[in-house]
This record gives C-alpha cells, sequence and structure tokens, in this order.
C-alpha cells in the first residue's frame, strides 16, 4: 500500500534520514520508536511532504514517486490519501471545533458547506466531542484539542493516518483519553503510522515495530520481538532506559 525506499534528507550539513526504508500494508499500525533527533519525526513529515526529501522512492497504491522529481501534482495526489495528527494540534483559534474540521474538508477537498458539517459531526462526534462543536480551542482541554485534530484526520477519510508523538504536548492526566482514540481507530482496521514515546499504548496497538536511531532504522519487526527479545544492543540500551526490567530480555 505505502513503500518508501532508501529516503535521505539533510538541512544543510546535518543528514537527518540517511537511507531509511519503511513499508506499510493495508491495515497496519506501525509504532516509530527512538530517542529525539533519530529522525522519527523527519521521515513522517517527508511521507507527507511537509518536508520534501532530498532523495528516495515513495509507492502509494498504483503511484511512484521520486523525491528528487516529485511535481505539486504528484504531492497533492498523496496529500489526499493521508491525514496528519501533529503535536501541537494546530488548530485555527479563531475557528470552533465543527470549523476546524469543516476547513479542510471545504478548502481543500471542495466538499459541499452542508456535506462537510455533516461529516465534521460524525468525525467530532467519533472521538468524543458531541457536545463541543462551538467551542473554541481556548475553551477546550489539550487532550480535547487534539481530539478535534485527530477528527480532524478522519473525516477527510485518508487511507493512511501519520501521527506526530499526538500526546507530547499533553500533560499526563489528559493522555490516556486521546490514545484510547487511536487504540479504537486501530481497532476498527484504521492504517496508520505513529510516532510515539508511550511504549505500553505502542506494545497493545502495534503490529509492525520500528527502532531509529541516528538517521536509520536499527531494527524492526513484530512488536513482540522488539519489545521482548531485541537483537541489536541499542534497541536493548534504548528498551533498558524506557521499560521496567521485568518486560524485557536482555
Amino acid at each position: 500500500m505505502l513503500k518508501v525506499t532508501n529516503i535521505k534528507k539533510a538541512f544543510k550539513d546535518n543528514k537527518v534520514l540517511k537511507g531509511v526504508d519503511i513499508e506499510v500494508n493495508k491495515g497496519d499500525v506501525v509504532v516509530i520508536l527512538g530517542v529525539s533527533g533519530s529522525g522519527k519525526t523527519t521521515l513522517l513529515r517527508c511521507i507527507n511532504f511537509l518536508e520534501k526529501a532530498d532523495s528516495g522512492q515513495l509507492d502509494f497504491d498504483e503511484q511512484h514517486i521520486d523525491y528528487a522529481k516529485v511535481t505539486d501534482k504528484e504531492i497533492n495526489a498523496i496529500r489526499k490519501k493521508t491525514a496528519f495528527v501533529f503535536q501541537n494540534y494546530n488548530l485555527f483559534n479563531n475557528k470552533t471545533a465543527l470549523e476546524n474540521v469543516t476547513e479542510g474538508l471545504i478548502y481543500g477537498r471542495n466538499v459541499p458547506q452542508s456535506e462537510a458539517v455533516s461529516l465534521a459531526k460524525k468525525a467530532l462526534d467519533k472521538v468524543g466531542l458531541s457536545e463541543r462543536y462551538d467551542y473554541y480551542p481556548s475553551q477546550l482541554s489539550g487532550g480535547q484539542q487534539q481530539r478535534v485534530g485527530i477528527a480532524r484526520a478522519i473525516a477527510i477519510e485518508p487511507e493512511v493516518i501519520l501521527f506526530d508523538e499526538p500526546t507530547s504536548a499533553l500533560d499526563p492526566e489528559l493522555i490516556g483519553e486521546v490514545l484510547g482514540v487511536i487504540k479504537k481507530l486501530a481497532e476498527e482496521g484504521k492504517t496508520m503510522v505513529i510516532v510515539t514515546h508511550e511504549m505500553q499504548f505502542a506494545k497493545e496497538v502495534a503490529t509492525h515495530a520500528i527502532f531509529m536511531d541516528d538517521g536509520v532504522i536499527v531494527e524492526q519487526g513484530k512488536p513482540e520481538k522488539i519489545f521482548t527479545n531485541p537483537e541489536e544492543e541499542r534497541t536493548r540500551k534504548f528498551l533498558r532506559r524506557i521499560l521496567p526490567e521485568s518486560e524485557y530480555i536482555i
């Protein structure tokens, strides 16, 4: 469904991605793990063309793209198939929850307003915000704002949803409500790629786990293997710092 081959990205002299390959099949929940600065977010942003990779290949369904030669038309085609959930919500502060969701439908996809409102309400209902349609971001908690962000993503019915550390900006007591929404999407078979530091959540929802470090994929595979019996020392070192000792084998 989605395949990225040998993707590279540098910011001046800083090589952030050094030739990364990933493959996502329909219904997969791929979690990407790693320390800050390992390239996780840049990889996610390059898939959606929020950042333009320097080189590499992208295959999405029947579409083949060379990152070095990509056109605006190709970028728009990919963005119509994907949705991005940001760390810091990226909501319009002067628009209600409902308007934040309808905006992309009306202006990004040319959906008639009445249909956009119906789709937006359905998405907000799904994330538990049926009583918050007319609330502005300043009137919502961080968890509620992030759920608006998720509603905005699912309203466009994308083939793949990309989550960039969706709970990193939240207070601890609000994390669970957002993770609960994502778990429901996983149970429904939504295809997702999730950058996260929430290890227990990753273990529960992932069908495939990737550990990145220093711009490369160090190890990947079934989550039960990555989390309990990783082959690479760098992976083991990372997990020792994150997980209770009883939860992995060294």
